[in-house]
């Protein structure tokens, strides 16, 4: 978001029904680093890039955190309901270029912005009730209608680059993003790890698993592939076996062997 005051930028939303919650997220940023483990633990809680609001962190907070990191890994515990959405690039790009493994674990909220920070990591790991929020980029202009016109291509261009950032994730369509974009979509853990955002959701029980869609869909293929390998093409009269074979919407299948007179 862009020039936006803080009311502004929570008006922004369109689904309000969590806008409240967000606005008590606690700003905390903090660094520990330790030398034993070559770990940096991170924590970004709250608004980041409106350095007008009562408090926020930068993108300068990020960078000079990973310069004290050196080499280290990077864990991030993150919680926030985003803010200026260039503060969010340069982070996603800074975390990008860090040479140790980045773990984003989001731990409330990873909305608007702060969405981008998932896409940036090594391994992104949900939390229980975690969600993730995407949305259209928006600003505040004021001016003539060459200048609001002008800013509606600046934020056309700003969109463009967001839905590349996701799509280095993502396991579907850069149409679909763009859809789900534009309709402001909150995703939870579950459908966060389906759609490539995320590789983990804490939880998840070991006897139901989540699948991302990808592998969802190459179990189909294969059980589809099989059944066609199954039927006979012996046109005698013999009885000859052939294959029931049932594919259920997670790709699991099962077959029983029959006896049919071709």
């Amino acid at each position: 978001m862009r020039g936006m005051s803080k009311d502004d930028f929570f008006k922004s939303f369109k689904n309000q029904s969590f806008v409240e919650q967000l606005k008590e997220i606690p700003q905390k940023f903090n660094v520990v680093h330790n030398e034993e483990t070559k770990t940096t633990n991170i924590t970004i809680y709250g608004v980041i890039g409106f350095s007008w609001w009562d408090e926020s962190f930068s993108a300068s907070d990020i960078d000079k955190a990973l310069n004290e990191a050196g080499n280290n890994d990077v864990v991030i515990n993150l919680n926030s309901p985003g803010g200026d959405a260039f503060a969010g690039i340069a982070i996603y790009n800074r975390l990008k270029r860090h040479e140790g493994k980045v773990t984003v674990y989001v731990d409330g909220w990873a909305c608007s912005a702060a969405s981008l920070f998932p896409a940036a990591a090594d391994e992104t790991i949900m939390g229980v009730g975690a969600m993730l929020m995407i949305h259209p980029a928006s600003s505040a202009v004021w001016g003539t209608k060459t200048e609001m016109r002008k800013e509606a291509e600046i934020l056309d261009e700003l969109e463009e680059g967001i839905i590349d950032i996701y799509m280095t994730k993502s396991n579907i369509s850069r149409e679909e993003i763009r859809a789900k974009v534009d309709a402001e979509t909150w995703f939870g853990a579950k459908k966060a790890v389906e759609i490539g955002f995320a590789d983990k959701a804490e939880g998840t029980t070991e006897e139901n698993p989540v699948e991302p869609t990808n592998l969802v869909e190459e179990k189909k293929r294969i059980m589809n592939e099989l059944k066609n390998l199954l039927i006979p093409i012996n046109q005698s009269q013999d009885p000859v076996p052939t294959s029931a074979i049932t594919v259920d919407d997670k790709g699991n299948g099962s077959f029983n062997l029959l006896k049919k007179w071709r």
